[in-house]
């Protein structure tokens, strides 16, 4: 498995499906917060899925959307568009765009009508061309997700018009909401993996996308030496690496693997190595009920103190706190 399909492995992505939005004529909304509809979706697991991440699927005609600080960007049909820092936005018909029609806001309190595990339709105008758009979110812990979300654009806008993996999501996604609009038992279930799979097809066309002198994890892997050594890691995280180890394998120095793990990742391979160690760890704690003992000698330490001092030192608590968060969420 590549590290990309690890790091989404563990960071344990929630996704829904809750609203089909049908409009007519001339609209625009401000969208409630990201949180607030998670709250009334999602309400017993606040602690476990800290960060939520909307987004709208565009299944038929065009519109606009932007931050609140931000330019307008144009949708098509078969565009996803992803706030992976769960800003609110502002989606708009062309018409409102130009003039700069005051958006009606979606607030908190406002929430009311949306139903947990169903998809709930949102109709407005009866005139003119027809723009169909599915919304939804994905929640997750940031400290878990950190790697993948730290350096993804305020607002991600990729196509899933072409490709054959993109395609089969998107209409996919369009079957299963005509489902669950006729109420087939399962709909909402596999909306939400649908989900997932949604953003993990959004982030490796990102992936794909991103220029040689950008930085961070995800730029990492497209990188010829640093990509390797993510994949070893990833391959044998309970294996003693050293940097001089590593920097064999891939073909570096010692110093040369050092300065550029630091420049794309910003933290030393071994400091890596022990947050993606605790990161599994945490994985384990959650689904199972292994002892911490034993999952400490999986991830790589030969001493339970050790791995303690590890796990507090990343996530905040020891193991054993963790595992009693995660099971009450």
């Amino acid at each position: 498995m590549d590290a990309l399909s690890d790091v989404l492995g563990v960071i344990r992505l929630t996704g829904a499906v809750f609203l089909q939005m049908e409009l007519r004529a001339q609209w625009s909304y401000l969208t409630a917060p990201a949180r607030a509809i998670a709250d009334v979706l999602m309400p017993d697991s606040p602690d476990a899925a800290d960060h939520v991440i909307p987004y709208h699927l565009l299944l038929e005609g065009t519109c606009f959307v932007r931050l609140l600080d931000g330019e307008f960007v144009q949708l098509g049909a078969g565009d996803l568009v992803m706030f992976p820092a769960g800003e609110r936005h502002v989606l708009a018909t062309a018409s409102d765009v130009s003039r700069q029609i005051a958006p009606t806001e979606i607030t908190g309190e406002s929430l009311s009508f949306l139903k947990r595990n169903e998809i709930v339709p949102f109709k407005a105008g009866d005139s003119g061309h027809a723009t169909r758009i599915v919304c939804g979110y994905l929640a997750c812990d940031r400290r878990l997700a950190e790697p993948i979300i730290g350096k993804l654009p305020r607002l991600l806008k990729v196509s899933l018009r072409d490709g054959n993996a993109a395609a089969w999501v998107r209409t996919s996604i369009q079957y299963s909401v005509a489902q669950s609009a006729s109420e087939r038992p399962g709909s909402a279930l596999v909306l939400a993996r649908l989900s997932e799979v949604l953003f993990a097809e959004a982030i490796r066309q990102h992936v794909e996308t991103l220029l040689p002198d950008e930085t961070g994890w995800l730029a990492a892997l497209k990188d010829r030496y640093i990509g390797r050594t993510l994949a070893l890691l990833h391959d044998k995280p309970a294996h003693p690496w050293t940097v001089d180890e590593l920097a064999s394998k891939v073909g570096l120095s010692r110093s040369a693997l050092g300065q550029r793990f630091v420049a794309l990742i910003g933290k030393p391979p071994m400091e890596y190595l022990t947050r993606w160690r605790v990161l599994l760890a945490a994985r384990h704690l959650r689904e199972s009920r292994t002892p911490v003992i034993q999952i400490a000698a999986e991830v790589g330490y030969e001493s339970e103190s050790a791995f303690n001092r590890a796990f507090k030192r990343e996530l905040g608590v020891p193991p054993a706190a963790w595992r009693r968060q995660v099971a009450t969420a």
